[in-house]
């Protein structure tokens, strides 16, 4: 079977993909607003384009993580053995990562909404 990303992209590396995404998208989010609210015309933009950027890099983060949860369902197997993945192999192993990467994946996804959602509701900054 024909796949995107080949295999070897599967490594120790594709576990901290998510949450290094949430990472950046909360400091692009919290930092951006910081500046435009200490600095309102730093940029010539209002805050209605200070939440349309937020927007833009949520909707990128989110699609970040979904090809990492694709990547690490993939690696677990799609979900043909059920945990616990506790075998002293490197199938057992390989198990085990995608599995967390999976849960990972899923937090991550989570919480890169949760820090996008007070753009929704703020529509100024407050002094």
């Amino acid at each position: 079977m024909w796949h995107l990303l080949p295999r070897q992209v599967e490594s120790l590396w594709t576990l901290f993909t998510s949450p290094v995404v949430w990472a950046l998208h909360f400091l692009a989010c919290y930092v951006g607003a910081a500046i435009y609210c200490e600095k309102p015309g730093i940029l010539g933009a209002d805050f209605t384009t200070l939440r349309v950027a937020i927007a833009i890099i949520t909707v990128l983060s989110l699609a970040m993580i979904v090809v990492a949860t694709l990547l690490a369902w993939r690696q677990w197997g799609f979900g043909t053995e059920d945990p616990p993945h506790d075998d002293a192999t490197r199938r057992g192993r390989k198990l085990f990562q995608g599995y967390a990467t999976l849960l990972l994946s899923g937090l991550s996804f989570v919480a890169v909404i949760f820090t996008a959602m007070p753009a929704l509701f703020i529509t100024e900054c407050l002094r």
